[in-house]
């Protein structure tokens, strides 16, 4: 049987991963992914694709306590509880994104860290920054990063944080996740209706340690994969949570007939 091979979760949109061993997924997803997301001094996203090294940043939150650190790579760390300030809507793709600005030292050191202003934003609702708008769970093989692996003739398969997906999934077939599109899948004690599949963008050719650009996976996956009737590159399927419940590393995944 198929099963959680990890699981990944960024609490400050386009920052490092973390790892946890376990998460809960409710109706939004999981509470402390991309709870919080970052815009420059005109109030648009900043992420990955303008600033690959973002994910040198590593950022810990603490959801009941409300308490967030970022910790940088020259050793600095910026955290406190946090508080809002000003109201402030954001285009995601656009959809609408509504939040408060935290206020605290965050802003300050990203912005001397990055060079320029950035402000932190919490969205008003959990999950909603979060690509897919009511998508909040993404997955993806591990044999579909191997067989990527071996189109792009790497050594081993590629690195499945480049994708930035909610979790892995061990014990299937390259691709096998494509089938369960339109259809339920019971992950730890969770259901999940999974409803599209990811196109991918430029991040996915940066190194997930650096955020420098190092293998043109978007290339490799137009050679193999072709491009949807949509017009994208997809790797990976999404979809939204049925009846929630906690989901660990090494819990079966089960597609439901």
């Amino acid at each position: 049987m198929a099963s959680v091979s990890w699981l990944s979760i960024a609490p400050v949109k386009g920052l490092a991963l973390q790892h946890p061993e376990e998460v809960v997924l409710r109706e939004h997803g999981v509470t402390e992914n991309r709870r919080f997301y970052l815009v420059d001094e005109d109030g648009r996203r900043f992420g990955l694709i303008r600033h690959g090294p973002l994910v040198q940043v590593a950022a810990e939150y603490d959801a009941g306590a409300e308490r967030l650190e970022l910790r940088f790579p020259d050793g600095s760390a910026a955290g406190g509880r946090v508080a809002l300030g000003e109201a402030l809507t954001t285009d995601f793709y656009g959809r609408s994104v509504t939040g408060r600005v935290v206020e605290g030292p965050w802003n300050e050191a990203l912005s001397q860290h990055l060079g320029q202003r950035l402000r932190l934003v919490q969205s008003d609702r959990p999950g909603d920054a979060v690509d897919r708008g009511g998508g909040g769970v993404s997955l993806v093989s591990d044999a579909s990063l191997d067989e990527l692996g071996r189109q792009a003739g790497t050594e081993g398969p590629v690195d499945g944080r480049r994708f930035r997906m909610l979790l892995g999934v061990a014990g299937c077939r390259p691709h096998e996740e494509d089938g369960w599109l339109g259809g339920e899948v019971r992950i730890g004690e969770a259901r999940v209706r999974l409803t599209g599949t990811v196109g991918r963008c430029a991040i996915t050719t940066q190194d997930p340690e650096t955020g420098q650009r190092d293998l043109d996976t978007l290339r490799v996956l137009k050679a193999y994969r072709g491009v949807s009737e949509q017009g994208e590159l997809d790797f990976g399927v999404y979809g939204h949570v049925v009846e929630p419940g906690r989901v660990r590393v090494g819990d079966p995944v089960e597609p439901l007939v």
